[in-house]
């Protein structure tokens, strides 16, 4: 049986069920099904949309734009929330492990993408060797265009605070409260969506199989035909 992100996901929920103060664990539930209630998909990229070029900030320095990720075939883009999410330090080494081999083979780039200014956002990629790209989406641009974005609700906001410290803006360097719903993109070489994932639960996010195999079936309907 292959390895279940949303298993680990379920594993670190349940690890805070059992230790986390009832009042702290209420606002984290109550965020995540508040982004469930009221997730509007007409507002987000679909499948066979076209995304239009964009640029990428990378962690270690220089850009990535979308005629760069896709100049010899498909790109898959991996948005997530910031650098010290618990959840992202759990998907980003599965992306590492169950993605970003294959996809290599393939010559196709594996890219995670989040808001953070890249001074900060680096240390996800130092803290697990990640091999895949990291980089920053500045000033959450590409995922305000995606339509991907959502705010702390009040609570959510007050227990930040309470933390001490300017919130989730400080921490991202953005110095607001947007952060992107979890989502996973693939785009074709010619930067259309071949398939899109958004997760307004960050503990849910998507599995690896089904994005090897649409990554495969654009490799395939590329290869020129063989003559017989």
């Amino acid at each position: 049986m292959s390895e279940s992100l949303n298993k680990l996901l379920a594993d670190l929920h349940a690890d805070r069920v059992a230790n986390w103060a009832p009042q702290a664990l209420k606002v984290n539930i109550d965020q995540r099904q508040h982004l469930v209630d009221t997730a509007d998909p007409a507002q987000w990229i679909k499948t066979g949309d076209v995304l239009d070029t964009f640029e990428l900030l990378k962690v270690e320095g220089g850009t990535l734009t979308r005629e760069q990720l896709t100049a010899n075939g498909p790109a898959v883009l991996v948005f997530f929330r910031f650098a010290g999410c618990p959840a992202c330090n759990i998907a980003l080494p599965y992306y590492q492990r169950r993605l970003f081999p294959t996809l290599k083979a393939w010559g196709v780039p594996l890219v995670a993408i989040s808001p953070q200014v890249p001074e900060k956002l680096i240390e996800i990629k130092l803290r697990h060797s990640l091999e895949l790209q990291v980089a920053s989406d500045r000033d959450n641009q590409l995922g305000r265009r995606l339509g991907i974005l959502y705010s702390f609700d009040e609570a959510s906001r007050q227990a930040a605070l309470s933390r001490g410290g300017g919130g989730i803006g400080e921490v991202t360097g953005t110095g607001t409260w947007e952060l992107p719903q979890p989502t996973l993109l693939v785009l074709d070489r010619d930067g259309r969506v071949a398939f899109v994932e958004v997760s307004p639960d960050w503990l849910v996010r998507t599995e690896a199989d089904g994005v090897l195999r649409v990554v495969e079936q654009l490799l395939a309907d590329s290869a020129p035909a063989v003559a017989v």
